[in-house]
């Protein structure tokens, strides 16, 4: 399998960007700021929503992927709320494609374009490529592990910080009493923590060198494994409480951080931990 993911990141990583701009185009975009009332859906709760284009455009893209790589499986957000055993897929030997049909669904919802489409290409745990397209924005952002990371073809570099982190955080309705307290660690002089939008184009800031950090409380793929990479591949870094990498199989410690470069990562992971 390994020999067909590498052919693929030589000649494909065009065609996926194509696969999103066209789900976009087919079931996202013509339906922004045009949902009727019962498009849209709770699924645990007020702030965890989906809607009609997240459904279509994980089918559509779910169909495309596993075309342009023969044999790969896809574990989408939607399908894994439909049947949770399908994220067993990311433990196994196939190449899993992992798919956030709509990342920021309340954003979307809210007629706000702050949203974006996440698709990472992962093998054995390790992500190797990933996508973050931002349709309402028109930016597109592609990581291949160990070639860099790019937006709309210029190469993305995180660069250090200022005198104050910025930090995005966690809504508070997503969080346990324990990960409360430690993302109130943050709440010290020189770090300015803020709640999170997308997780998908906090993790862009971050590449692109407008936001220092994330410190997040949950761990689903679908969130976090294209970001991370991009984050990665931009010169930053990520770590959890318990001083490990971050393993998009899942079994973190939480939270987890990722930052634009070490000393970004130590002092968020610091500040987390000495707080649980």
């Amino acid at each position: 399998m390994i020999e067909a993911i590498e052919d693929f990141l030589v000649r494909g990583v065009p065609d996926v960007e194509e696969a999103l701009r066209k789900a976009a185009a087919a079931e996202v975009m013509p339906r922004f700021r045009q949902l009727a009332e019962d498009d849209v859906v709770q699924k645990s709760g007020p702030h965890d929503l989906v809607t009609v284009a997240d459904r279509l455009a994980e089918e559509q893209l779910t169909a495309a992927l596993t075309t342009l790589l023969p044999g790969s499986v896809v574990v989408g957000e939607e399908a894994v709320h439909a049947d949770p055993s399908t994220y067993e897929a990311i433990r196994t030997d196939a190449a899993v494609w992992i798919v956030d049909p709509v990342d920021g669904t309340r954003q979307f919802v809210h007629g706000d374009p702050g949203f974006c489409m996440l698709i990472a290409l992962a093998w054995r745990g390790e992500v190797l490529a990933s996508w973050t397209y931002a349709p309402a924005l028109d930016e597109m952002a592609v990581a291949v592990r160990g070639k860099g990371a790019w937006l709309d073809g210029e190469r993305l570099v995180a660069g250090s910080p200022g005198e104050v982190l910025e930090v995005a955080t966690s809504h508070p309705d997503f969080t346990t009493p324990e990960q409360k307290r430690a993302l109130h660690g943050l709440r010290v002089e020189g770090v300015a923590p803020r709640p999170c939008g997308s997780a998908g184009l906090e993790y862009l800031a971050i590449a692109r060198g407008e936001l220092d950090a994330v410190a997040f409380s949950w761990e689903l793929a679908w969130d976090h494994a294209a970001g991370l990479l991009l984050v990665a591949e931009a010169g930053g870094g990520n770590r959890t409480v318990a001083g490990e990498p971050f393993r998009i199989e899942g079994g973190n410690a939480l939270p987890f951080t990722a930052g634009r470069d070490a000393a970004t990562v130590d002092r968020v992971v610091e500040l987390l931990s000495a707080a649980v």
